[in-house]
């Protein structure tokens, strides 16, 4: 389970996923004209949401080593998902006057990234797997 590589992706996209609680996304003058103010994945229940079920599909997706095609399927909604998510922050920072991303906004992509890795490995396992069954 652990040995696969897309294990490691997939435990790299929860980690980056459950950190954006803790770390902003942006910094900034919000529309009450707090300066300093830090949006993060804490500060809106359906961010809350969608960061959650994304950083849990990704655990479960770990465990499901063994039904490769769901595994691919779940991997493949967890991208839609956590580009939900950023349009979701992209909205979010469209409230604020001014300010800038924060360095810990690269965790979203991350987490892409890490969704679209952990995808390409299984459609090579599972095309291991058809190429050593064609040849029993």
């Amino acid at each position: 389970m652990i040995q696969r590589i897309q294990s490691l992706w997939l435990l790299l996209a929860s980690a980056c996923a459950f950190a954006s609680y803790k770390f902003p996304y942006y910094s900034g003058t919000n529309q009450k004209g707090i300066a300093g103010y830090q949006l993060n994945a804490a500060e809106n229940f359906l961010l809350i949401a969608v960061t959650g079920i994304i950083g849990a599909l990704a655990l479960l997706l770990i465990f499901l080593f063994k039904n490769r095609t769901l595994q691919m399927r779940l991997c493949l909604l967890g991208i839609v998902l956590e580009a939900l998510l950023i349009f979701l922050y992209y909205r979010e920072v469209k409230t604020f006057t001014t300010g800038t991303l924060s360095l810990t906004s690269i965790l979203q992509s991350v987490i892409i990234i890490a969704f679209f890795l952990a995808a390409r490995a299984i459609n090579k396992d599972e095309k291991m797997v058809k190429e050593s069954d064609r040849l029993r």
